[in-house]
């Protein structure tokens, strides 16, 4: 569904400044807090209203940079956002390998459980202990108005700290973001019915690892109770959400601000948690703003996406649906003259590229 009207175009506008003009508005500075790295984005014109506030948690071997346009978005329209480096962090200056391995095969999600990754789950919660003491930070944040945002294995963790794993649930929490989230392990376990929170899944068309598991019959939208969304963007892949170029930036911005405001600054819903845009090829949603049956155009049909410039056209990445991370957890790349796929382990020109954007 496609919709061109003057409030959309007003709309689109609005969030076209928004982006640009992040940058110059959002103050990035990083911190030391609870012993980890920590990145925080708030308005650079500053005020003395308490400030609602948003935790990120990046990828595996991403850090908290990795999504730098986002986290600025958020900081612009008055969000005081923190978002710390794991232990598994790669990227700007974190301490894990590019090659180190998953905890636990992320083919197998049956075998994770409570206890897998709930060192992650203790990072945000020492965050937010700390930040409580820090001189700094305690009469900035508005804890009344919280909300958790995470990308791929960070997914993961907002999703169970939301009480998709009950262990790990956290109190507090006013609404989720999941982007491409690996919600494999709930989907196994059945226990994504436990979830506390608004939630928000974001996917896309070439993003052939994830987004499959999410809008499948029974899978991890169908299985979450409402509030509930799901977002599929044409031609996004697992990294449009970090700072790889991509097309679905401002679009991925428009819903995740949308979702937010209405359930962390509760403000009045705006009509985009009810439509698709029009680069969306899938929206779905249930929640005390009604329902829908699917909303959007048709799938892309897509064999594999190509690196943009300057990744040698000879390479492309090869997405293997049953990893979130293939260009991690294994260096594998189809030499497209030559047809040889290199999955010896050793860094490729697709890990460096990576590497080289999301820094």
């Amino acid at each position: 569904m496609r919709d061109f009207s003057p409030f959309r175009l007003a709309l689109f506008a609005a969030i076209v400044w928004l982006l640009n003009a992040a940058t110059a508005r959002a103050a990035e500075q990083t911190v030391a807090l609870a012993g980890q790295k920590v990145t925080v984005w708030s308005d650079a014109a500053g005020g003395t209203a308490k400030q609602p506030v948003i935790i990120f948690s990046h990828g595996f071997h991403g850090c908290a940079t990795q999504s730098r346009f986002l986290m600025e978005a958020f900081a612009s329209v008055g969000y005081i956002v923190f978002a710390p480096d794991h232990r598994d962090a790669a990227c700007n200056g974190g301490e894990a390998s590019w090659l180190s391995a998953p905890a636990l095969r992320f083919r197998q999600p049956r075998q994770w459980d409570q206890t897998t990754y709930r060192d992650r789950a203790e990072d945000i919660r020492n965050l937010i202990e700390a930040i409580r003491a820090d001189d700094r930070f305690r009469n900035r944040v508005d804890w009344s108005r919280l909300g958790l945002a995470g990308h791929s294995l960070g997914g993961y963790t907002v999703l169970g700290l939301a009480g998709a794993w009950p262990e790990w649930k956290l109190a507090g929490v006013r609404a989720v973001l999941a982007l491409s989230p690996y919600s494999q392990p709930f989907l196994s376990h059945g226990t994504l019915a436990n979830l506390s929170a608004p939630v928000m899944y974001q996917g896309g068309t070439r993003d052939f690892g994830i987004t499959p598991s999410l809008d499948k019959p029974m899978g991890t939208y169908d299985q979450s109770p409402a509030p509930k969304y799901f977002v599929e963007f044409d031609q996004a892949g697992h990294f449009a959400w970090t700072n790889f170029p991509s097309s679905a930036h401002q679009d991925i911005a428009v819903y995740a601000l949308a979702f937010m405001n209405h359930y962390v600054k509760g403000e009045p819903a705006d009509p985009v948690l009810t439509r698709a845009l029009p680069d969306v090829v899938q929206f779905r949603y249930a929640s005390e703003i009604g329902s829908s049956a699917t909303l959007g155009g048709a799938r892309s049909t897509i064999e594999l996406p190509r690196f943009r410039a300057p990744v040698s056209r000879r390479a492309r990445l090869l997405l293997d649906q049953s990893q979130p991370h293939p260009a991690v957890e294994l260096a594998r790349c189809v030499e497209v003259q030559t047809g040889v796929l290199r999955a010896d382990g050793h860094v490729s020109e697709c890990d460096l590229e990576r590497a080289r954007i999301i820094n």
